[in-house]
């Protein structure tokens, strides 16, 4: 399969250094979807707020999942956002899906305090409406080329070549110092979606560090079907590759996590809905049901760069890598619901 190199940028507004992206999109489209489940559920009883207060759990879970999803996301992956300059940037990506989990779960123990209900059904409401949000950020993560899976043969169904990929970005010439919104920009121009003139005065003119960028010297090498084509011979001999082809993990997780999870969910409660499960039950399904199918895809995930260093290969905890290590926290989240005592889930 071909990646098809859309702009990460929906639409940049005129005159001002604001930029709508599909990233941030998708996560105002799973906050919408998220609500619309939330008042539908308060319409037939499952949710136990009135109509007109369903929708306050969203305004509690965007903090809950921002704030939390960056936080993880600095502790797990990228420490160097513990600055809080850094930090605050949110717009450049680097969200935690289980920071964002911690965050909402601490978010919903404050609606709960605030209206004095029983965490466990709240808890289901949540899992019932988290998985659209889900498939639509994994969507973003493929539009912007990140998140991309392990190396695999050419001829494995889906696997594609990835133009943010370290490999691809030197034969393009777009290594080191370069803004993001160089690199996407240049990219653009490499598939011929646009002429590199049209760009030009939209480039920066000096790196991070501070040196001119030689964009003359950049020009003719982006080229994306030269770059995808070349040939390296490797250790063997054989030619091979220079840009790998890697499986497209982002459209995997987000087909099992977002879309099958969801829909084990919605049978489950469409089965139930006569007489709904305990409370907490159906949290606990969402929890086991993306711990298995998350712990799973990261056999075809590449790990985050930084857990290679020093020659390790990408675990972190007695062979697992940091996604599944977290995961396990996940399913022990499951059990401890489903061990918890009916009268405190009847609440």
């Amino acid at each position: 399969m071909d990646f098809p190199a859309w702009d990460p940028v929906l639409l940049d507004i005129p005159f001002l250094p604001i930029a709508i992206r599909w990233y941030g999109l998708m996560y105002v489209v799973g906050f919408l979807c998220a609500q619309w489940v939330f008042v539908r559920l308060a319409q037939r009883g499952f949710f136990p707020v009135s109509v007109e207060r369903a929708p306050d759990l969203i305004f509690y879970c965007v903090f809950g999942v921002m704030l939390g999803g960056r936080a993880g996301y600095a502790l797990f992956y990228d420490q160097s956002l513990l600055n809080p300059l850094e930090f605050v940037q949110v717009w450049k990506g680097g969200l935690a899906f289980h920071g964002g989990l911690a965050g909402v779960v601490v978010a919903m123990w404050l609606f709960c305090r605030r209206f004095g209900l029983g965490w466990a059904r709240v808890a289901d409401t949540a899992a019932l409406g988290v998985c659209p949000g889900i498939l639509a950020v994994r969507f973003a993560n493929f539009i912007n080329g990140e998140l991309y899976g392990r190396r695999t043969d050419p001829d494995t169904w889906g696997a594609m070549q990835f133009p943010y990929d370290p490999a691809a970005l030197t034969e393009l010439g777009l290594r080191g110092g370069l803004t993001m919104r160089d690199r996407e920009l240049c990219v653009q121009v490499a598939y011929g979606k646009l002429e590199f003139a049209d760009v030009r005065d939209r480039l920066s003119q000096v790196d991070s560090l501070g040196r001119p960028i030689d964009w003359e010297a950049i020009e003719p090498r982006l080229d994306w079907q030269a770059a995808s084509e070349a040939m390296r011979p490797n250790r063997d001999g054989m030619l091979e590759h220079v840009v790998p082809f890697r499986h497209p993990s982002q459209l995997y997780e987000g087909l099992c996590e977002g879309l099958l999870v969801g829909l084990l969910l919605l049978v489950v409660y469409r089965l139930t809905a006569a007489r709904p499960l305990a409370a907490g039950r159906y949290a606990a399904i969402f929890l086991l049901g993306y711990a298995v199918s998350r712990f799973s895809l990261e056999f075809v995930r590449k790990p985050d760069a930084q857990f290679y260093e020093g020659g390790n290969d990408g675990t972190v905890l007695l062979g697992m890598t940091m996604g599944q290590t977290l995961t396990v926290g996940m399913v022990v989240g499951a059990l401890l619901i489903l061990a918890w005592p009916r009268r405190e889930q009847a609440s």
